[in-house]
């Protein structure tokens, strides 16, 4: 199982990307970046929708603990069956 500060993280292995790249791509420092996927800070509004855009997720699930449990389960399975 995915721990809850890990979930950003297999999303952005499963896309192929860096942590330079998706902060290039969303216009915010790497190191910015970084705390955001290590949990120890949450994104505004617009970089969430922006980051989940280029990862290929629901931008919601930076503030919805309950969705984010559910997705990653959700997630997971469909790992296993691949």
């Amino acid at each position: 199982m995915i721990k809850l500060t890990e979930w950003l993280l297999s999303y952005r292995k499963e896309a192929g990307l860096t942590q330079q790249e998706v902060a290039d791509s969303t216009g915010m420092a790497r190191t910015t970046y970084a705390s955001i996927e290590q949990g120890r800070r949450r994104p505004s509004v617009k970089k969430a929708m922006q980051i989940a855009s280029l990862l290929d997720f629901n931008w919601a699930l930076f503030f919805d603990d309950e969705l984010r449990v559910l997705t990653q389960n959700a997630f997971e399975k469909q790992k296993v069956k691949t």
